[in-house]
């Protein structure tokens, strides 16, 4: 398993490239917009033993948006569900790793696909069970009039141990969301039905984390998390661009697209260090304490040194 959500997001996004250029199938523009969603909840909030995925004191995941399938797939794989050739045969004929996820992948709790009935199913098992329960909706589902019934039903219920992520990008099969059909404030609607509700940047890792875990400390509501994604997310060319609930990437597009990752985690641990080793520096820690905490983190000592003396010289 990756050693962090961000590592583990990176994951999922190349997983779901390559599952979908090999298996020449769609929705990959769906599938990198969940992807830190995904990585937060498998990685830092749920539990689950992936050796037993019937565990009967696991925590439910439903994805409601079954059409992002490949990145499901993606962070089970990567937690330890089943063995990564498995991904070779997305969408081959006779796979398990079907298009729309299926409930005979290991770790996967429904069958879904066909939008409005994540929430449902979620409601049912808050219901029967006393662990946490997730559903990952999409703006489609937003649309159906089913979802707002299990809304009505989880805050008439006060079912406190159900928590809604809506993956909010703006766009869905046919265009942008709000010229299909607007729905506007998704978290004042839910509230109106007794959902506690907050509105959050859907790729900020640290924000989805806290969310989710927020949900703990508050009184008995069902919680929903709006969160404002991109479609396409970390592949620009494929960031914001309807074609890509459709298109599958060619080699070129794909070979692109993972050079593209690669930079931008490249780009993103630089900043990331250089954060906190000025954190650690603000806190007077020595070189030698910082190099012990950061290393720990997955950062080369040689590295954090280097980052230590120009920092700390300044």
């Amino acid at each position: 398993m990756p050693k962090n959500t961000r590592d583990l997001a990176r994951k999922v996004r190349i997983h779901s490239l390559e599952m979908t250029n090999k298996g020449h199938t769609s929705h990959v523009g769906s599938c990198l917009s969940c992807a830190d969603i995904l990585a937060v909840l498998y990685g830092d909030v749920m539990n689950y033993r992936a050796d037993n995925p019937r565990w009967e004191n696991r925590d439910r995941f439903i994805l409601s948006k079954g059409h992002a399938g490949a990145a499901l797939y993606a962070v089970l794989v990567e937690c330890g569900f089943f063995p990564a050739g498995l991904l070779d045969t997305h969408c081959q004929s006779g796979s398990i790793l079907t298009g729309h996820v299926s409930h005979k992948v290991p770790g996967v709790e429904a069958s879904t696909g066909s939008l409005g009935h994540g929430l449902s199913i979620g409601c049912g098992m808050a219901i029967a069970t006393k662990s946490r329960v997730f559903v990952l909706l999409s703006d489609g589902d937003l649309n159906e009039g089913s979802t707002w019934e299990a809304v009505m039903f989880a805050g008439q219920h006060r079912l406190h141990n159900l928590t809604a992520i809506v993956d909010y990008n703006g766009l869905q099969a046919m265009g942008e969301t709000k010229k299909i059909l607007d729905i506007k404030s998704v978290s004042k609607k839910v509230a109106e039905f007794g959902w506690r509700a907050r509105d959050i940047n859907g790729h900020n890792l640290t924000l989805i984390k806290s969310a989710l875990t927020d949900t703990q400390k508050w009184d008995r509501r069902p919680t929903c998390i709006v969160a404002h994604t991109v479609k396409g997310k970390g592949v620009s060319f494929m960031e914001r661009r309807t074609e890509w609930h459709y298109r599958s990437p060619s080699d070129e597009e794909l070979e692109k697209a993972l050079i593209e990752l690669e930079v931008n985690m490249k780009n993103t641990d630089k900043q990331a260090l250089a954060c906190l080793v000025k954190a650690e520096i603000g806190r007077g820690l020595s070189m030698n304490d910082t190099v012990k905490r950061l290393n720990g983190l997955g950062f080369k000592q040689h590295t954090i040194r280097t980052y230590y003396k120009s920092f700390s010289q300044r």
